[in-house]
């Protein structure tokens, strides 16, 4: 079982949100409490607030993401984590040569379907849907595998 999740893209405006903030709901509804959740970005714009489509987008399916503010990600909080998702393929590839202590708990959050999650910060509304439904969908491939 893990205990501690870390959710990671590169500015922690957008994607890893989502992800951090979809997956403490689809936990809960399975029954899982006492799992941690955070969020970093690679490349973060350190205590932003999510992006303004993300808040809004998330506000339509009842989460509220406005006290969110952008972390950098640092080896503290990768060692803190015992699972790590990432939204591509890059992604896993940077954090695993910056730390290769963390190569084991580095997975794609769309590992189970075989996809990456594209970034849609300064794109159009279009392109946030598709990165959140593609978030849904990693994260729904997770949680069988999280139920143990």
């Amino acid at each position: 079982m893990f205990n501690h999740i870390l959710v990671v893209c590169i500015g922690n405006i957008c994607r890893s949100p989502m992800g951090e903030a979809l997956l403490i709901h689809a936990l809960n509804d399975v029954g899982i409490h006492d799992v941690e959740v955070r969020s970093a970005g690679l490349d973060a714009l350190v205590g932003y607030p999510a992006d303004k489509v993300v808040i809004r987008l998330m506000l339509e399916r009842g989460i509220d993401l406005s006290a969110h503010r952008s972390q950098q990600l640092n080896r503290d909080i990768l060692r803190w984590a015992d699972l790590v998702l990432v939204m591509d393929k890059a992604q896993k590839c940077s954090i695993e040569s910056w730390d290769p202590g963390a190569r084991g708990k580095v997975y794609r959050i769309g590992k189970w379907g075989d996809f990456d999650v594209p970034d849609p910060y300064m794109q159009s509304e279009k392109k946030f849907e598709t990165a959140l439904n593609l978030i849904t969908k990693g994260i729904s491939g997770w949680i069988p595998k999280l139920k143990g």
